[in-house]
This record gives C-alpha cells, structure tokens and sequence, in this order.
C-alpha cells in the first residue's frame, strides 16, 4: 500500500447509545490518530452493562453477514481488522469469516477478547462461549486480553495480583502458543504502586512491561481505551512495545482525569481530552 494512503480498519464491536466502550471509544480514537474506520455492530444497547441496571439489548448477530457480504463486493480492503464485544455465540464464527474473507499478507487482525474481568466471566457469558473465543485467537496476529481474559482463553484458574515477573511471562507464552505472533497482556502489576501492561513478540522472543502510577478505583472502557490506542499507535508505524507505552499513557490519563472531576465511574474515563496528548505521542501534531 502506498504510504501516503490513509489506513483503514474494520471495528467489530457493539455500541452502548451511553456510557463510553466498544465503538463510543474506538471510532473516536482511530478516527482521531488520522485512521478511517468503518463500524460493523455486534448489538446496540442503551448503555453498556457494567454496574448499570435496566439497558436495553438488541442482538444484529442475523445483520453481521449482509454487512460483510456487501463489504466484500465493494472489493473493501482493511489494513487492520479489531474484534471486541461479541453478542453471541453464533458471532464467534461469523467473526471468523470476516477474517477469512478480509485478511491478506499486509493486514493485521487484533482481537481483544472481551469476557470477563476481575477473576470472572461476564454473566452473559458461557464457559463454552469461553472456548469458542480461544478458537478466534488463534486466528489473529495479536491479541489484548487482561488477566481474567487470559486465564479463560488458557483455561487455568484465575490468580489475583500481585504478580511476579515468572507468573506473567509464563502466561504471555502459553498465550502466543494459541496462535497470535503478538500478545499484549493489560491489567499486569507487580505491587500496589503501578499498573500496566506486558508485550511480547514471538519472533523476537522479547518480553516488556509498560507501568505507570496506579490510580484508586475501577474504571469502565479502559480496556477499549487501551486497545484502540494501541491500534492506533501500531498502525502509525510504531513498534509493539511503543505502542503499548503510548496506549497505557494515554489510558492512565484518561483515567486520572476522571479521578480528579469524581465523576461516576459507571460512565466510563474522560479520553476525549486526552487525544490532543495522544496525537503528540503520535507524532500526528
């Protein structure tokens, strides 16, 4: 592809009308880091399902193949395809197909593996969904699970943190033997002071850490936040662990914003005011 042409990227996620995730986040991001990215929703809902009640859901899992059908015959190409929430067993394979369908020697496929967080799994969810989503990973070039995640896709037990350094980079491995050249493993902290993210790349056998200050509180989106800048600084032709490195500051940030204003945390951080930051770190501006 010439390098002048602008990157394209194929989001794959459902959108919450409130409450910042999934498409509310990446669309955002990736348009702001200077890359066209075209929408194909999983559900829509009124507002995403973390810690809010009474939400409404409406599952396009029957819209998701005319979708890419008609992508296909407009000969659509994608320099990235990024999967997130899936709402439904039956997307795990219609996900599949749209990578066959869309993948070529020069395009990267992420997979954040969305399914569960703090030592289990999303009530929507399945055991068997779990395993269906290991089948997907295996597909990709690199995927972005947190902890949780990582131990559903391994079927191990789930450990809480503290880490150690041998803990984190046993399961980086076991997870690039799935398949993905590439992991990024988020939510990785060694003691109560500083949260971050782990990388490694297969091919040059190379572990990293990227920490920064650990910030009171759980916030929701962050991982959408994270992995839309870690596409964005990726497809900017950065490195896996600069890109990691932007995507935890700019995560972090976005975070601590919304620490300081106090604002409910069910709605997500205040990223909007950190892309400026964002597009520095990018060299966009």
């Amino acid at each position: 592809m010439n390098k002048e042409q602008q990157k394209r990227v194929a989001a794959i996620h459902d959108l919450s009308g409130f409450g910042k995730c999934s498409l509310t986040v990446a669309l955002p991001i990736l348009s702001a880091a200077g890359i066209e990215t075209s929408a194909l929703p999983t559900a829509i809902l009124s507002t995403h399902t973390g810690g809010i009640l009474g939400y409404t859901y409406r599952d396009l899992t029957e819209d998701m193949r005319p979708f890419m059908k008609h992508w296909k015959e407009l000969d659509i190409r994608f320099d990235a395809v990024y999967s997130g929430f899936l709402g439904s067993f039956e997307q795990l394979d219609i996900v599949k197909e749209f990578f066959s369908l869309f993948k070529r020697e020069d395009n990267l496929i992420l997979v954040d593996p969305v399914m569960g967080d703090n030592g289990e799994l999303y009530k929507i969810f399945t055991p068997k969904f779990a395993k269906g989503m290991r089948s997907l990973c295996e597909r990709a070039d690199i995927i972005v699970p947190n902890l949780t995640e990582a131990a559903l896709l391994l079927g191990e037990p789930y450990q809480a943190g503290p880490y150690t350094k041998a803990y984190i980079d046993g399961i980086l491995h076991k997870l690039s033997q799935l398949g993905p050249k590439q992991v990024v493993l988020t939510g990785v902290y060694f003691d109560e002071k500083e949260l971050g993210a782990a990388t490694f790349d297969m091919e040059r056998n190379a572990t990293e850490y990227v920490l920064t200050e650990k910030i009171p509180g759980y916030y929701h989106g962050t991982g959408d936040v994270f992995a839309s800048a870690l596409l964005s600084g990726l497809l900017n032709n950065f490195n896996l662990e600069r890109s990691a490195e932007i995507a935890v500051r700019f995560t972090a940030e976005s975070i601590l914003r919304t620490f300081k204003a106090q604002t409910d945390y069910r709605f997500g951080v205040n990223f909007e005011q950190s892309i400026p930051d964002l597009l520095k770190e990018l060299k966009l501006i």
